[in-house]
């Protein structure tokens, strides 16, 4: 009797990380097109789950996914490209073992239930990256971050920046001050209280001030903004089945609740000495993402995220991307608030993107100042809003209120757009993105002219091999 095969449903994204990936030492990496602009120097680094599974079993969430870094030096010489995994001391011993060892944010700890009772999570660090002087820092949401090799990206160990308790986590998303050097950062702590611990540290990554403030909700608080005078946290309305989780019955993803009637808490600190100036309430939303803060001339604060209805949609469609295949609707927006420092009070909020949306950025030199462009990666015109990753990349001007947007063709997917600021000429600016094209199954760097994003990339670079669609990464001047 003949067989007949069913045909796959899955989009082409799906072929990124369809296998793990593959590590590549220091290679030069062809142009495909173009040519490298002279004033671009300096390393894009990016960093994402890229092992989905391990010994047959899959992933319970994208979120789990063991970290690996792409890094590309742009030279004199041209652009040099690595990749290679984050040796925690949990990737070495699950690679031992050939299977998984440990809970993470969407999968329990093999074995009996008892032996989930009370277990740490595995360090996945997965999530961003922090380049400092001496080294770069693998970042994740709940523990220490690890360092690395700026240049080879041979994993050197945890780093616990000259102060953090190996307890206390190092977020993912910090904030540097173009001008100061100083970098803010937080975490959230978990235990007889739930803790948001913030941190101070010098242009070295060394912490030099640490406070720690009690909240009344176990939140997701994933990012945060800086001004130049506060920190500025948005608490979404979201509860935890604590007990649940402690005892290995769910596992932290499944135990988070979407509780509206919370509504939205703001927290707004001074950037100087870490206390809490101000605490207000406003409508429900879930952010995972902010663009950009400041304060304008009459001491307002203005910033932009990418906001989502609810948690629970959010969460379920980044849990089936590691599956290949969504289905879940889940559509976040580029929006405006506007704040009073003093009362935590929103003044007034606006969407300025009604486009599925994620990832926004800034400028570097711009972080916590006045800035006119946020950059996007956003799904393209004729994405399918269920079944889609993001595939275009865009910039929004808050001067004109236009959207301009690359898209990069069928099958091919961009990830978050990185600004660098050309070297030789302070007026112009690059876009770099790394491109999955499934149409050939390889991926690729694309340089953009940062003023022509509708324009043809001004460079294409060719990579040894696949890199899965990643989360956040960052630019290092030479």
């Amino acid at each position: 009797m003949q067989t007949i095969e069913k045909k796959s449903t899955k989009k082409a994204w799906a072929g990124a990380i369809a296998k793990p990936a593959t590590e590549f030492p220091l290679t030069q990496l062809p142009i495909i097109s173009g040519k490298i602009p002279d004033g671009l120097r300096g390393t894009l680094y990016r960093n994402g789950p890229a092992r989905l599974e391990r010994g047959g079993m899959p992933v319970g969430h994208w979120f789990d996914g063991d970290g690996a870094i792409l890094a590309v030096h742009f030279t004199d010489g041209g652009a040099i490209g690595t990749y290679r995994y984050v040796q925690t001391a949990e990737y070495q011993a699950e690679t031992q073992a050939d299977r998984f060892l440990y809970g993470v944010y969407g999968m329990h700890r093999p074995g009996p239930i008892w032996k989930r009772w009370f277990q740490p999570m595995k360090n996945a660090a997965n999530t961003s990256v922090l380049a400092l002087p001496d080294k770069l820092l693998a970042l994740w949401e709940a523990s220490n971050p690890y360092a690395l090799d700026l240049q080879t990206l041979e994993t050197i160990g945890l780093d616990n920046l000259g102060a953090l308790p190996k307890e206390l986590p190092y977020s993912a998303h910090y904030k540097r001050d173009p001008h100061t050097g100083e970098i803010f950062n937080f975490g959230v702590s978990i235990g007889s209280s739930i803790q948001l611990n913030l941190y101070k540290s010098d242009r070295t990554g060394k912490i030099i001030q640490k406070t720690a403030f009690k909240l009344d909700r176990c939140s997701i608080i994933h990012d945060f903004v800086l001004t130049q005078k506060y920190l500025v946290f948005f608490v979404p309305p979201i509860g935890m089945k604590m007990l649940s989780v402690m005892l290995g019955l769910t596992t932290f993803s499944e135990s988070l609740l979407w509780e509206p009637q919370l509504g939205t808490q703001v927290l707004i600190f001074d950037r100087e000495n870490l206390s809490l100036v101000s605490r207000g309430e406003t409508e429900p939303w879930f952010q995972w993402h902010f663009g950009n803060a400041y304060e304008d001339q009459n001491g307002s604060v203005i910033l932009d995220m990418v906001r989502y209805s609810d948690f629970q949609q959010t969460n379920e469609n980044l849990r089936e991307v590691a599956t290949g295949e969504t289905h879940t609707l889940s559509k976040g927006t580029l929006w405006q608030v506007h704040l009073n420092p003093q009362t935590g009070k929103v003044t007034a909020i606006q969407e300025v993107v009604n486009r599925k949306c994620e990832f926004p950025v800034v400028q570097q030199s711009q972080v916590g100042q006045p800035w006119r462009f946020t950059y996007l990666s956003l799904l393209s015109q004729n994405g399918d809003i269920k079944k889609d990753l993001l595939s275009a990349i865009a910039r929004f001007d808050y001067k004109t209120g236009t959207l301009t947007e690359a898209d990069l063709g069928e099958n091919r997917y961009a990830s978050e757009p990185i600004h660098a600021q050309d070297t030789e000429n302070s007026e112009q600016g690059w876009v770099l993105t790394v491109v999955y094209d499934g149409n050939c199954d390889r991926s690729e760097v694309w340089v953009f002219d940062s003023d022509r994003l509708d324009a043809e990339p001004v460079c294409q670079l060719g990579l040894p091999s696949v890199i899965p669609h990643s989360f956040h990464g960052t630019w290092k001047p030479a």
